[in-house]
């Protein structure tokens, strides 16, 4: 009786780890979705202040990361979890790596921001760059959200946002070669801009990366690198 008891509560608190673990994780992404919304509005606005703010703000970010990583260490040796739980740990581990390299891409658009702030600017105060913000702050809404609900289908939908987001970029990438070259005066403030979309580039990217996580903590499937997989797969045995 005393060992079933015992394991029982064994159970009961490796549940909580794995529940506090999970929390954690979630409080991390909205402290990185918020620092990102911040410093798209620093560029937006012109907001130097609010520039250095974020920048100076990565390390709340940076101390989760280590916090949760650690706590992921203790599980595994600890407590040996297997199957599910050992995918579920796997998961965390590389979706606060990418969170916490979202929170070093909200730190330098912060610092370009600054800068940008003291230049000259555009009568549609910088108008691809918020289009393209609001874009990848929506996957990385998203991509949370799926890993908070076990959401396959909405993994799915950030792995395909992805090429869009790459046009994007692209898009805004040539648009400021082109201005480069008609203004040389201007060359430097572009290349911030330039600079600002491919860090936001890169957040798309590593929200791609979060939602791939998902999918293979639900089912175990690595989707990574692969190319025009069949959505029928999305739907759990």
């Amino acid at each position: 009786m005393q060992a079933s008891n015992l394991t029982d509560h064994i159970s009961r608190r490796f549940n909580k780890d794995i529940e506090d673990l999970r929390n954690n994780v979630l409080t991390m992404g909205g402290l990185v979705e918020a620092q990102l919304s911040r410093a798209i509005a620093a560029i937006v606005s012109g907001d130097s202040e609010l520039g250095i703010q974020v920048a100076n703000d990565d390390y709340k970010v940076n101390s989760l990361e280590v916090s949760i990583d650690e706590e992921c260490s203790r599980i595994l040796a600890t407590r040996s979890p297997a199957a599910s739980d050992l995918r579920l740990i796997v998961a965390i581990i590389k979706t606060i790596t990418d969170l916490e390299r979202i929170g070093d891409e909200a730190e330098k658009i912060g610092f370009l921001a600054s800068q940008l702030a003291a230049m000259d600017r555009p009568s549609d105060s910088y108008r691809e760059l918020k289009y393209l913000g609001n874009h990848v702050s929506e996957m990385l809404r998203t991509a949370m959200n799926a890993f908070a609900r076990f959401d396959v289908d909405s993994a799915l939908s950030v792995v395909k946002e992805d090429e869009a987001v790459d046009d994007e970029y692209d898009a805004i990438t040539r648009q400021c070669i082109t201005f480069m070259m008609e203004d040389p005066r201007s060359i430097r403030r572009f290349m911030n801009v330039t600079w600002a979309a491919r860090s936001l580039e890169r957040i798309g990217d590593h929200a791609k990366n979060i939602s791939e996580y998902v999918i293979y903590m639900v089912q175990g499937r690595d989707v990574r690198h692969t190319e025009g997989f069949d959505d029928r797969e999305s739907k759990t045995d």
